[in-house]
């Protein structure tokens, strides 16, 4: 049986290195190369004519949108998987739009992005369901109804403009108001929501090792942790 071949567009380098190292150790998998972003992305993926594309889709110095339309109208029978934090339903509309396969939260478990990739080379659809795609808007709810939304932009250290997106999210309006209210383009509103996301997945991880180094030998957790003042 052949390897599933997956070329991967990501301009992280270390990103870049750890997801083609996690690929090549699987027994049907293997990255037959990588890419960060120039102009030579798109030949050098149609030259190697990969089973599966797995695409980043904030992308600083590429159009990650217009990346999947030229790969999937260049090599139709490649599918194309697309990678980010969260799933913004505009966004995985767009990208569903121009032929995609398949999105992978890079959140996910390792296990996870592995079987999305086996599924969609063998043509199956995986796709966010809508219910996750209004994922974030609960977070910032439940922040709010619990009073602790005025931590949150402390410790993520938000700018005003994700403040001000953050707060029209917790009153339950749509990327689409939002961007009609703060009189922005829609991707605007998606990169401000983006980039709260991955400043509070850093944040939750670090108060989860906060936590962890807490504990005491016998394992047992203080009733109270007490964090550093920062």
């Amino acid at each position: 049986m052949s390897k599933i071949r997956v070329f991967l567009i990501e301009d992280n380098r270390l990103l870049r290195e750890g997801i083609t190292a996690m690929l090549n150790d699987q027994p049907d998998i293997g990255a037959v190369s990588s890419a960060g972003t120039n102009g030579e992305t798109i030949e050098k993926a149609v030259r190697h004519r990969p089973h599966v594309v797995l695409l980043d889709i904030g992308l600083k110095n590429l159009n990650s949108l217009k990346v999947a339309e030229q790969i999937k109208r260049k090599l139709p029978r490649t599918e194309v998987v697309v990678m980010d934090l969260i799933p913004v339903h505009h966004d995985v509309m767009e990208f569903v739009k121009a032929g995609i396969s398949g999105f992978i939260s890079k959140d996910s478990r390792v296990n996870d992005i592995l079987k999305t990739i086996r599924k969609v080379a063998k043509g199956k659809k995986v796709l966010p369901s809508s219910s996750e795609s209004s994922f974030f808007s609960k977070i910032v709810e439940h922040l709010v109804q619990n009073g602790t939304v005025n931590r949150l932009v402390e410790s993520v250290k938000m700018t005003k403009r994700e403040q001000r997106v953050i707060a029209l999210l917790s009153q339950g309006q749509s990327h689409n108001e939002i961007a009609l209210r703060l009189k922005i383009a829609i991707s605007t509103v998606n990169g401000h929501v983006r980039s709260v996301f991955e400043k509070l997945a850093i944040y939750t991880r670090l108060e989860q090792a906060s936590f962890s180094l807490t504990q005491d030998a016998s394992g047992k957790t203080p009733a109270r942790i007490t964090r550093s003042s920062r």
